[in-house]
């Protein structure tokens, strides 16, 4: 998660905070599936939170809720939609937003209990340069048998012809990081991490792929 990373979403910000959910009905399945697997007791942790919608969504489910970002444009965007729900009275109290990549220390939580019940990755893993450095910092973060539930957008199989033109875009500065994985190769690498797969599934399919994973 470098620096040109988190600048190159920055910039994106505004205009990706603009546009509507793709497919709401796939979105809507992702986080009825993420609910069953939270209680009302659970700290969680969200990386890549974007500008927020899923945090604020998920928020009220959970006691406590952190929801990070790695790029500035888009936490102070959720900054600005989380202030507007808590003029409306609709926020939970429980919710935090944090300008921070995964390895920054303010994520580790305090006290006694440290760690984290559950942490949320959307849309997100596919971007990160370090996959396994990534999933070791998830698994130290998390409570003996949290979770790690994430979707993640899975090119290899079906959209392999996309790289050149992604590496063409990147070198203009038109398009991020990206890590062209299978389904297959995504769950070898949680595995070798040090986790269970206890759900899968694709919201939507063939592309987005769905996992639960505990902590082992």
């Amino acid at each position: 998660m470098t620096t040109k990373n988190a600048e190159f979403w920055t910039r994106l910000s505004r205009k990706y905070a603009a546009h509507p959910i793709k497919d709401q009905a796939a979105y809507e399945k992702t986080l009825e599936r993420t609910v069953e697997h939270l209680g009302p007791d659970d700290a969680v942790l969200e990386l890549g939170c974007g500008t927020g919608t899923t945090a604020m969504r998920l928020a009220g489910k959970v006691k406590s809720y952190l929801a990070t970002d790695f790029s500035g444009g888009m936490i102070a965007i959720a900054e600005e939609r989380l202030a507007a729900e808590r003029l409306r009275g609709t926020a939970h109290e429980g919710l935090d937003l944090l300008d921070a990549d995964a390895f920054d220390p303010r994520l580790v939580p305090a006290g006694e209990t440290a760690g984290y019940d559950a942490v949320l990755a959307y849309n997100f893993f596919h971007l990160v340069e370090e996959p396994d450095e990534l999933l070791a910092r998830v698994r130290s973060l998390l409570k003996p048998g949290g979770l790690y539930i994430s979707k993640t957008v899975c090119l290899k199989d079906k959209a392999w012809l996309f790289a050149p033109l992604i590496g063409v875009m990147q070198l203009v500065g038109k398009a991020p990081y990206v890590n062209m994985l299978s389904i297959g190769s995504l769950e070898e690498t949680i595995r070798r991490a040090g986790f269970e797969i206890v759900e899968t599934g694709n919201h939507p399919a063939p592309r987005s792929r769905f996992v639960v994973a505990r902590k082992v």
